[in-house]
């Protein structure tokens, strides 16, 4: 490494001769003078000093120590300790800012004009270890996947590029996206679902697919297949490895094939004469936004941006609430480091496809908007924890009656009055997720008010007051996590009065209590002999709401309610291999509303339990191929029991689900 003389201060102070002055001005004369006078005072002193060396020896000539004020004991050698003798130590580091240490000066890192960096994104080339890139390989360097700018515009690099046999860039030049800060992410994904299950299925009111049947209750037996290939495409401009991009387009779209083939007419359509089995397909505009980075508010990288369009949103950590792809403006952002993040966002809802679930965007979308602001803290009440608090509106105007895909009406729901219902209800809600200690904790509330222009018991307004809380805590021990929860959402105790004391959610899809392994979360289970095409619950979500529908239904706030009591434990076998098992039992919060709607005096609260299983198994170690198999079994309560049987006179419902994933 060549000679640096600003290096000359630091080496100075590491060695304790700081104030170390040129050397080239001493001479042999300057220093036999010293030694004479070094002779003269010892011998005045009637004494010679034993180490003082006389203009004869051959040290005379070397050039003496430096006159700092201190004795030549006191001089400290480098590598050499002396007790009472401390070296000037460095500067101080001071804390600017907590957590962060002073960057190195530049003097630490001296470069090297023989080895040039340009970038990070070429450093494999400078290194001599350039590879020919490969479209699917998504774990090298791959321009497809956001490793690599989509452009090198430098003549010096074109040139050196076109010499390797590489392409000076990889967009079109119609693009305009000539500065070399743009980049291009593709995702494919495929997810298959083989699913055989069972549930209570009610007898088609003109006909059977069995002759003879005359219960109210047919065989409970049905499968469904699911194929869906989501294709992603994102093009960002910034270096986004430690801010935001400064500006996103991105789109996704999903194709699903599916087949469900049920034991019984009038279940799939609501025509007698169509059969029981159906075969769908459906294209849907699950994401198709522009992200804009309007500001940057700090030095590091605390920041504003706005995202217009289909976009992702999850109103809570585990989705209970609002989980969902819907058209909307966002607002977002954070302080402080990144200790404070925000949410300022409305959403026009889209109407979803009947049997796949996704986007339509050929139909207009509902009169249903949900305006919603929220704001976290980190370390908040304590140090590992996160903390959420959230206001969301929701403001239903939706007169008109819907039919869906299939023929049966979802707005309003065949429930009750069968009047066109409008409704306005503020949630507000306290979140948190993290960890205290070794106790790893999750949790949400939510106090639900407003207002219902049309209950459909009475026909009346009705005042909208109902509550929820849900919680999840667990603990690892080495290769084992235990988990226990609890979940309570109020039901409508007086259906009547002018008060609706059911929580609904706007659009759930929990993460919780064993997710869509469960059997109560992943079914649908009709409320026959209470409403017509009405669901006690839907599918991929847990609360008992009494909807139409998840997709297409309205919020109805006249429902049992639901209370969740579970434990399970994950256990990761190998690296490759995780086992997943739960238990819930399940009751309704309140019965005075499904007394109502059946005329009937006495239904207990108890559903069930709920038992399921499930193994993870990812062949390569990798979130891009994974596999899993899960069982779960229904043990029915009095209060299920009381509501429904089978033709069968099963005492069990079983869901078996297969899902296999991969990803580009």
């Amino acid at each position: 490494m060549p000679w640096n003389p600003s290096l000359l201060p630091v080496l100075a102070a590491l060695s304790g001769q700081a104030n170390l002055p040129d050397q080239t001005g001493w001479t042999t004369a300057l220093a036999e003078e010293k030694v004479a006078s070094a002779i003269e005072s010892a011998g005045d002193a009637g004494e010679q000093p034993s180490d003082a060396p006389t203009p004869d020896t051959p040290n005379s000539t070397a050039p003496p120590a430096v006159d700092t004020g201190t004795t030549a004991d006191e001089t400290l050698l480098d590598g050499r300790r002396r007790p009472g003798v401390q070296k000037q130590l460095p500067e101080r580091v001071t804390q600017e800012n907590a957590g962060a240490v002073r960057a190195p000066p530049p003097e630490a890192f001296p470069g090297d004009p023989d080895f040039p960096i340009p970038d990070r994104w070429r450093l494999s080339e400078t290194l001599g270890l350039a590879h020919k890139e490969r479209f699917l390989d998504p774990y090298n360097q791959n321009t497809y996947k956001g490793d690599r700018p989509l452009c090198i515009p430098s003549e010096e690099e074109k040139e050196r590029r076109a010499k390797a046999g590489l392409p000076k860039c990889h967009t079109p030049a119609f693009l305009g996206l000539k500065s070399e800060d743009w980049f291009l992410v593709l995702g494919a994904t495929s997810d298959t679902v083989i699913e055989p299950r069972s549930f209570p299925i009610p007898v088609g009111v003109q006909t059977t697919e069995n002759p003879g049947s005359v219960d109210v209750f047919g065989r409970s037996h049905s499968e469904v297949f699911a194929q869906t290939f989501i294709f992603s495409a994102s093009l960002l401009k910034g270096s986004t490895a430690f801010k935001p991009p400064e500006i996103e387009y991105r789109v996704a779209l999903a194709l699903q094939g599916n087949y469900v083939n049920v034991p019984e007419k009038r279940v799939l359509f609501v025509e007698p004469s169509k059969p029981s089995h159906r075969t769908d397909h459906f294209l849907g505009v699950q994401e198709a936004f522009i992200d804009y980075h309007i500001r940057n508010v700090s030095d590091r990288y605390d920041f504003d941006s706005l995202r217009v369009g289909i976009q992702p949103f999850q109103a809570d950590f585990r989705g209970f609430l609002f989980n969902d792809q819907q058209l909307g403006v966002r607002l977002f952002g954070n302080r402080d480091n990144n200790r404070f993040q925000y949410n300022l966002a409305a959403f026009w809802r889209l109407e979803k496809d009947t049997n796949s679930g996704l986007n339509s965007v050929v139909q207009r979308p509902r009169d249903d908007f949900v305006f919603l602001a929220n704001l976290y803290r980190q370390d908040f009440p304590v140090v590992g924890m996160t903390s959420q608090v959230s206001v969301t509106y929701n403001m239903n105007r939706e007169t008109s009656i819907e039919v869906d895909d299939n023929g049966f009406p979802v707005r309003p729901a065949l429930i009750g009055d069968l009047r066109p219902r409008k409704y306005d209800v503020v949630y507000l809600g306290y979140s948190n997720d993290g960890h205290i200690g070794r106790v790893n904790l999750t949790s949400s509330a939510y106090l639900a008010v407003g207002r219902d222009r049309n209950s459909f018991f009475t026909s009346k307004p009705a005042k909208i007051r109902s509550h929820f809380f849900a919680a999840e805590a667990s603990m690892d021990f080495d290769w084992i996590r235990v988990r226990v929860s609890g979940l309570y959402a109020s039901g409508d105790s007086k259906p009547y009065d002018n008060t609706e004391g059911g929580f609904d959610a706007i659009f759930e899809n929990p993460i919780f209590a064993g997710a869509d392994t469960s059997y109560w979360i992943r079914q649908t289970i009709p409320f026959a002999g209470g409403g017509r095409a009405i669901g006690i619950n839907g599918r991929n979500g847990i609360l008992n709401s009494l909807r139409s529908s998840k997709e297409q239904g309205q919020s109805n706030f006249n429902n049992p309610g639901t209370m969740l009591a579970g434990a399970g434990a994950d256990f990761d076998i190998t690296p490759k291999l995780r086992l997943s098992t739960n238990v819930n039992h399940l009751w309704f919060q309140n019965t005075a509303t499904l007394k109502a709607l059946r005329v009937e005096g006495s239904i207990p609260k108890s559903i069930g339990w709920d038992v399921s299983a499930a193994a993870i198994y990812r062949p390569k170690a990798i979130q891009n191929v994974v596999f899993r198999l899960s069982g779960a079994l229904l043990d029915p309560g009095k209060g299920f029991r009381d509501l429904f049987t089978n033709a069968g006179r099963n005492d069990r419902y079983y869901s078996v689900l297969f899902n296999g994933i991969l990803s580009f």
